[in-house]
């Protein structure tokens, strides 16, 4: 009996093995929830940290802005190229259209402002212009002459003046009429003598025409001429009237159309101190080419007004001329001394009133 194996009590064994798993297997519903709740706190703190951050550099760029405007406004003082580094070290989120809006208010503020001048050698680096500039610039001038544009111009030339009673005529207007006067020839030897004390007159040159009475003039230039014949007759012209600037051709339709005796008779004008004005009695007038050769500006006639005597076709050749000078902003007439011209010259105040009258001198100023 002693031998025999103890009994075990194999059920309550049995009972507590199950009890020992189901304790182990068993979640903590504490710990979970806790760990849960950090991660949600931790997104959120990271949330609002990433959205205060940007508020946060919002407003550092709006103090910036800020401080730049009181500081221009404080100091008025400081010169337009140091506005413009300041403006250029703002970062801003404006289009560049409104950032250049910006500069070109500060500097019409700098330009209203007491400055002092810049020193010479400044100011001549401030107004450099580079080659991609030039374009504009020329586009500005050009926007701001038409803007800007004065009272249409109208120069009246008188030709053919020979006489003083024609002479006196003209005068007797009282409007601007530029006199042409005649070398001397059979119709007056003396006519020279007219431009003597005038300021504001012109000399009708004969020239080679294509019918020949109106060759008959005195000493008319052919084109037959040698170019020393052409030169003595540019010098005499020149001796008869010391105080002569222009020269505007009578007839002269074949001398003009001629491009080698022309050139020579333009190039010794030039030499003598004198401007050509082309009369314009032929349309295939080769001036307009050799003047472009010298570089000089053609200047010739728009309208001839009174190739009809009578008042009301002379009116009517003026209000072209008028209209001529409105478009381009300046044209020249050409008359002669007849008497109906004169009157109609001095009845033609309302014709006058869109332009203004001027010498031709005060033209080429």
């Amino acid at each position: 009996m002693a031998n025999q194996p103890k009994k075990t009590n194999t059920r309550s064994s049995s009972r507590k093995k199950p009890v020992q798993k189901r304790r182990a297997r068993k979640p903590a519903k504490g710990s979970t929830f806790k760990k849960s709740f950090l991660i949600v706190l931790g997104v959120l703190l990271m949330i609002s940290m990433v959205i205060f951050g940007y508020f946060l550099g919002q407003q550092d760029r709006m103090n910036g802005h800020r401080t730049f405007t009181q500081s221009h406004k404080s100091d008025s003082t400081e010169s337009p190229k140091k506005l413009l580094e300041e403006l250029s070290k703002i970062k801003t989120e404006k289009p560049r259209e409104k950032q250049e809006i910006a500069v070109r208010k500060a500097l019409k503020t700098e330009r209203n402002t007491s400055e002092k001048p810049l020193p010479q050698k400044e100011m001549n680096e401030e107004n450099v212009v580079t080659k991609e500039e030039r374009p504009k610039i020329r586009s500005i001038q050009k926007t701001i002459t038409s803007d800007t544009i004065e009272q249409p111009k109208l120069v009246i030339i008188i030709d053919d003046v020979t006489t003083r009673s024609q002479l006196k005529s003209i005068q007797a207007t009282g409007i601007k009429l530029t006199p042409s006067i005649f070398p001397p020839s059979q119709r007056s030897m003396t006519s020279h003598k007219l431009a003597e004390g005038l300021e504001h007159y012109m000399i009708h040159l004969p020239m080679e025409s294509g019918t020949a009475q109106f060759n008959q003039q005195t000493k008319t230039l052919m084109t037959n001429f040698s170019k020393e014949e052409i030169e003595a007759r540019v010098k005499e012209i020149r001796t008869l009237f010391p105080t002569a600037r222009y020269i505007n051709n009578h007839t002269g339709s074949v001398f003009t159309d001629n491009y080698a005796a022309m050139r020579t008779l333009y190039k010794t004008l030039r030499k003598e101190g004198f401007l050509f004005v082309d009369s314009r009695t032929i349309a295939s007038t080769k001036v307009p080419m050799i003047v472009e050769d010298f570089g000089d500006a053609y200047v010739a006639r728009d309208v001839f007004i009174d190739n009809i005597h009578t008042v009301p076709y002379i009116h009517l050749q003026l209000q072209k001329a008028v209209k001529m000078a409105k478009k381009k902003g300046y044209a020249i007439a050409i008359g002669h001394p007849h008497q109906t011209t004169m009157k109609a010259l001095s009845s033609a105040a309302v014709i006058f009133n869109d332009v203004k009258l001027i010498y031709l001198d005060e033209l080429y100023r």
